[in-house]
């Protein structure tokens, strides 16, 4: 009742002057418009006349309304005070009666209890009951599951930013609420990028899905996450990393047919160079190239002063040209070809100051110097751009139906391909294994039983690879879950298993070895593949990790 007090005072006050200011001037409007206020009261004070309609969510709508038609604030606070009844605060008791009784009970009444508290929060101060509540983690998550179903609410909003003054906002990232709180978003974000800045690369495939949801909640979000870690991007410290979570979250909202370029391009230096942001910006939205903005783009940045090589540093961007120069039958104006080379050239190839370096190559026939290509595709792949695109080729290559059934060499070129390209881009090796494991799971019906087995031990030891190139925990995680989820032929993980133990030495790491130990221990794996003799590797892994981690199970 006092704060309904309070903003009649307001409410009055500011009302009154509008009367003062929107006075009748005696015509027969005049007296129609007092007749549609009479009508707007009579309406207001049946409402106000229920009961418990203090507890409504519409009750300050309504006095808005009331007042707007000249209602009187003695009147309302008369009926809402004889109407009022007390069915919350009788709830609220009941409900402590039961906490004290210890009973079950309560779990089951706990989602209407804080409905009805929404309803009856109208206090001025933050309830001591509420403060207590957010202290406990359960209730904190009762909170965030009712903020998600009633964003609306007010009392919800205001414990949501209760939690985040508490210093809990780590935990709120996947509450849309929280978005629609400039402060509280802004808390968020910066504990979600500590978070995404400190845990290195695996971390950040953890934690980048809910982060990207929670910035592409909407446009407003959206922006001001983006405008903040643009900035943030320009520190020498982390700049890199903050640039490429921005990256990451403008392809996710790629991904859900959020059209983002515009923003992308007026954050970035786009600004400067209207002709070359039409191109972009026209290329990007329907993604896809064409000849006149290329051309456009490839005038700019092959003249004498060049525009920034960071406006052409777009993943989107770039991801176009994988497929317009790798991609398998896409067809690209053979006139206009060496323009769509030189800007993905110059965007992966230029730091500081570029000079244009010209190399020709003749090469006659494929046939005569097929071995000529497989060496300068070799060389090639030493180049981030040039490894991204062979990346993309093989992948689109090997996965058409027909391809290990027309294949007579044991390891393929293109798999073999992989070897170098992992042997070389550590920051490529989860889109190789990403790619392994969809060959490694799709079923080829065109091979025969033995075949199958054998192309799958083939891409088992692209694997084993990629694990001696430093990607050990995810590779191992994998062949981990294909035991335990009984979909593998057991020969094949005795065939990891044994690639495995061939090329690895302590000491090891404990992740390594509460990951790798239960598979060896299982007796359908290490019974088959121990030696009798003095070199057993299997013996010796056991031992060894019993001897240094005595802890583990």
């Amino acid at each position: 009742i006092k704060e309904i007090r309070l903003s009649l005072a307001m409410n009055e006050e500011y009302y009154g002057n509008i009367g003062e200011w929107e006075g009748h001037d005696g015509n027969m409007d005049g007296y129609a418009d007092a007749e549609a206020d009479g009508k707007v009261q009579e309406e207001c004070l049946q409402k106000f006349s229920s009961r418990d309609y203090i507890m409504e969510p519409t009750v300050f709508n309504t006095l808005k309304t009331y007042f707007q038609a000249g209602g009187s604030p003695e009147h309302v606070i008369q009926l809402l005070s004889e109407n009022y009844s007390a069915v919350a605060q009788t709830v609220n008791l009941l409900a402590e009666w039961l906490i004290q009784m210890e009973e079950k009970v309560f779990c089951y009444l706990q989602l209407d209890f804080i409905r009805l508290m929404s309803l009856m929060f109208i206090s001025v101060q933050t309830p001591a009951w509420l403060e207590q509540m957010i202290a406990h983690t359960t209730w904190r998550d009762l909170f965030y599951k009712l903020a998600e179903a009633h964003p609306d609410c007010l009392m919800l909003n205001f414990t949501v930013k209760l939690i985040s003054d508490a210093g809990y906002q780590g935990e709120i990232t996947s509450v849309s609420t929280a978005c629609q709180q400039l402060e509280v978003f802004s808390r968020v974000l910066r504990t979600s990028l500590a978070t995404l800045l400190d845990g290195g690369e695996q971390n950040l495939e953890k934690n980048l899905p809910e982060f990207a949801k929670m910035v592409c909640h909407g446009e407003h979000t959206y922006l001001f996450a983006q405008a903040m870690m643009s900035i943030l991007a320009q520190e020498e410290q982390g700049g890199s990393a903050m640039r490429r979570i921005g990256q990451e979250v403008q392809k996710y909202a790629h991904e859900r047919g959020h059209d983002a370029s515009q923003i992308t391009l007026a954050l970035g230096t786009a600004a400067a160079y209207p002709r070359a942001c039409q191109a972009l910006g026209a290329m990007l939205s329907k993604g896809a190239l064409n000849p006149a903005d290329i051309t456009v783009l490839f005038k700019m940045f092959s003249s004498m002063d060049p525009p920034p090589v960071e406006l052409i540093r777009v993943p989107a961007f770039l991801d176009l040209f994988m497929q317009s120069l790798f991609k398998p039958g896409a067809k690209i104006n053979q006139d206009h070809k060496h323009k769509y080379i030189h800007i993905l050239a110059y965007a992966a190839s230029v730091v500081e100051t570029w000079k244009k370096v010209c190399i020709k190559t003749t090469l006659n026939t494929y046939l005569s110097y097929k071995i000529i290509y497989l060496i300068f595709l070799y060389l090639c792949c030493r180049f981030p751009v040039v490894a991204m695109g062979v990346l993309k080729w093989v992948d689109w290559t090997v996965s058409e139906p027909r391809y290990f059934q027309l294949q007579t060499d044991h390891t393929p070129v293109h798999l073999a391909l992989l070897d170098e390209i992992s042997t070389c881009h550590q920051l490529l090796h989860p889109q190789v294994l990403q790619l392994l494991i969809k060959l490694f799971e799709t079923e080829h019906s065109q091979l025969d039983v033995m075949e199958q087995l054998e192309l799958k031990k083939t891409l088992l030891d692209r694997m084993v690879h990629l694990l001696s190139r430093g990607y050990v925990l995810p590779v191992v995680s994998y062949i981990r879950k294909c035991l335990e989820k009984l979909n593998t032929d057991i020969s094949l993980i005795r065939y990891f298993v044994t690639e495995v133990l061939d090329v690895i030495t302590p000491p090891y790491t404990s992740d390594f070895v509460q990951l790798f130990l239960p598979i060896l221990e299982n007796d359908s794996i290490a019974g088959t593949i121990r030696t009798e003799g003095e070199h057993d590797p299997v013996a010796e892994f056991i031992a060894h990790c019993k001897s240094n981690f005595i802890m583990m199970n």
